[in-house]
Formats: C-alpha cells, sequence, structure tokens
C-alpha cells in the first residue's frame, strides 16, 4: 500500500478571531469557543490530539475545566496541533479551501449587501425562462419562509446572497426539476464573471409544504475555477490518487480529482471515508464536513453544533484505529461560523490544525502559522512532488 494522507475540514469549526476580524465585523467570534462554553462538549479524541493546548484560544487548557470522565491525559499527544491563520481576503469555504490547496486570494470576491443588480436578475429571468422573487441578502431557511408559498404558486425563482460571495437560487423540487434548477444555475455560473465573478453559484433545493419546508440535501455548488494551480492539479499530474469527500468537487469545479463522493452529510461522509481506509490506494483522500456549517452555524444553532462536534469525535475513534503505517491524518477548516455570534454568516477566525500517524513525531506544538496554505506545502513535501505556490512546509517537524 502507498502512501496516503487523509486530510479532513470541519467546515465553520473555527477556534477564535482573527486579528484582522475587525475588516469583516467578526470581533469577538469563537465558534470552538462558543461550544466550549456551552458544557455539552464531549471531544476526548480531539482533546487527545491537542485542541485544548493550542495556543491563543480561549479555551486553551480549559479541559481541566471539561474533562470527560475517566480520560486520563498522556505525556505525549498522538502527534502535532496547532493553528492557521487566512491569509485570502474571505470567510468562506471556497477561498478557504482554495488557500487549503495553496492558492491565496488577495482580493475579496464581489458581495451584494444590497442584493443583485436589476441588470444581472433581468439577464437571468431572460436566459432561464422564469421570473425572479426576492432578491434579498439573508438565511437561506428564512427565505424560503418567507417566500417558499408564492414560489410554488408562480414557479419564479427564488434569489437571494449573503454576506459572503455567492448568488443562491432555491426551487421547491415538485414545482422546478433538480435538473431544471442546476441547469439554471449553471446559467447564472456562465453569466457572472468579471466584477461580478462571485465565489460560488448555489442551487437549494427544498420540499415540504408551508409553513414546513425544508432544505435537502440535493444542494449542489457550483464555483469559480481556482486561478492557478493547486495541490490537487499537482498530485493529479503526478499520477497519485485525489479523492473528494462531500463538497471537495464542487468547492474545485471538479479539477484535480482522480473520483468524487458527492456530499450526504456528515455521517454518510465519514462512511464513506472509513471505507477508503479500507482501499488501496497512493494519494490525499480530501473530505468537506458541511453540516457544522450548513446545518448548525448559520441557524445559531449551538446545541446542535456542539452535538455535531460531539459525533464526529466518535466517529473519528473509529479512524484512527484503521489507520495503516503510512497513512497521515490531519484535520483543520475553514472559516468560522460562530453559531453563538451576532447574525447568521461565517465568521473570520483562526482555525485548528492537526496531523497524527505512525510516523508523525508526537506531542509537537507548531504554534500559529501564517497561512492555510502551509497545509498544501507539506502535503506536497510529504510526496516529495516539489511546491511552488503559496505556503511554507512543515514536514521537518513531523
Amino acid at each position: 500500500m502507498g502512501k496516503r494522507v487523509f486530510l479532513i475540514v470541519l467546515d465553520s469549526v473555527g477556534i477564535g478571531w482573527e486579528p484582522d476580524a475587525d475588516l469583516f465585523g467578526d470581533v469577538g467570534s469563537d465558534t470552538f469557543g462558543t461550544c466550549v462554553r456551552s458544557r455539552r462538549l464531549r471531544v476526548p479524541n480531539l482533546e487527545k490530539m491537542g485542541i485544548f493546548r493550542i495556543e491563543g484560544t480561549s479555551f486553551e487548557r480549559s479541559w481541566k475545566r471539561v474533562a470527560v470522565d475517566d480520560l486520563s491525559y498522556p505525556v505525549k499527544l498522538p502527534g502535532i496541533y496547532g493553528r492557521l491563520q487566512e491569509r485570502s481576503m474571505g470567510k468562506d469555504t471556497t477561498v478557504g479551501h482554495w488557500e487549503i490547496a495553496g492558492v491565496v486570494s488577495p482580493k475579496p470576491m464581489p458581495t451584494y449587501p444590497e442584493g443583485f443588480p436589476e441588470e444581472i436578475l433581468k439577464e437571468f429571468e431572460r436566459k432561464t425562462g422564469r421570473g425572479i422573487i426576492c432578491n434579498e441578502v439573508g438565511s437561506g431557511t428564512e427565505m424560503i419562509k418567507r417566500y417558499g408559498e408564492e414560489h410554488v404558486r408562480t414557479g419564479k425563482w427564488i434569489v437571494y446572497t449573503s454576506a459572503d460571495s455567492v448568488f443562491q437560487v432555491a426551487a421547491h423540487e415538485d414545482v422546478i426539476p433538480l435538473e431544471e434548477l442546476y441547469a439554471a444555475c449553471r446559467t447564472a455560473r456562465e453569466m457572472l464573471t468579471g466584477e461580478h465573478a462571485v465565489g460560488r453559484v448555489i442551487a437549494r433545493p427544498f420540499v415540504g409544504e408551508a409553513p414546513d419546508f425544508t432544505r435537502t440535501v440535493n444542494r449542489h455548488d457550483f464555483s469559480l475555477e481556482p486561478p492557478s494551480e493547486t495541490l490537487l492539479d499537482r498530485l493529479k499530474a503526478r499520477g497519485l490518487q485525489v479523492i473528494g469527500v462531500g463538497k471537495i468537487y464542487d468547492i474545485f469545479a471538479g479539477r484535480g480529482l482522480t473520483r468524487t463522493f458527492p456530499n450526504e452529510g456528515n455521517e454518510k461522509n465519514m462512511d464513506v471515508t472509513c471505507r477508503l481506509l479500507e482501499e488501496d490506494f497512493e494519494g490525499l483522500c480530501f473530505v468537506n464536513l458541511v453540516d457544522f456549517d450548513m446545518i448548525y452555524g448559520h441557524r445559531n444553532n449551538i446545541e446542535g453544533y456542539t452535538d455535531a462536534l460531539n459525533a464526529f469525535d466518535i466517529r473519528l475513534g473509529e479512524m484512527l484505529q484503521k489507520l495503516k503505517e503510512d497513512d497521515i491524518l490531519m484535520i483543520t477548516a475553514d472559516h468560522g461560523c460562530d453559531p453563538g455570534f451576532n447574525g447568521t454568516d461565517h465568521t473570520r477566525e483562526y482555525v485548528p490544525f492537526f496531523c497524527c500517524g505512525q510516523k508523525v513525531k508526537a506531542d509537537v506544538n507548531i504554534g500559529t502559522r501564517g497561512s492555510f496554505a502551509d497545509i498544501a506545502a507539506t502535503i506536497a513535501d510529504i510526496f516529495g512532488i516539489g511546491w511552488n505556490g503559496a505556503g511554507k512546509s512543515f514536514r521537518g517537524l513531523m
């Protein structure tokens, strides 16, 4: 069996606001800290990996107050731990993952705090053959609740955005077939270029009857392609496997992947990841767990977010038992989405980083790294493929 790296992104699990959070209105945000303070958090495996030893967090060493019953802490932790600061000018999934893969975005993607310009909406209506209702900034669940009945009655698109660079299109699956919704989003993706090149066009299907409309797992993201070569591209070009689980295909517009498994929620995505641990391949398995962000963070659901972390920790324990001799497991995040903070949008936060494996040194604190892209540089170093992108490798510390 060849060398394998399993990289898991806990979507939105930030660990405290960054120094430039004032530029984003996010001073005081602290996603993981909110969950710690909920008193519901039980994450013994993340504790063993060093989550409460990461420097500069609000919860550093707070394991003494929230320790799990009968959990004994070893002198040495099972790998390396630290935190990463984002260099890209953004706080969304696209730029976060791009930076993890070695591409820094120095300019913010366009956002629309007043809604989209009339000319964009008119063109979208003309090209899709359906009218538009809404064009507001807000939570998708709120938009569906507010405009769902009118949509069902008229067949018009619900178009909305958020604080992030997104053009979101919601439609009831019984009113507009999924393929038509996806086709409309592909049309929007082709339209939104140049100054209007949003990071993602997102299909947001929902089902049910008023007032109990619910979004489905058939969400699909249509992202911009990264502007330069990513770690995924480089690995694939060298003949290594690059397997995407969850939203990875959407985030990278399918580029650089050799296999993909679509998002089916945290539990099923972890099922896939554990099955892949049993397979024989050489390369990278890149996993996104979006439920933290999509289901709990954006809905200010502190209990749900914390319980989702507890559930992941149980699966992490299973995964640690399955790692082969040459396997390396890395865990990080792409931004924050503090369920206890003002509003429902992403938050500008540091992200945690953990790395372990049978051949990885124990109890190594890498401190605060200056870019998410250090992950890409390190993975490239692990596979010996050379790296000209952003980031600095910390392979020598492993």
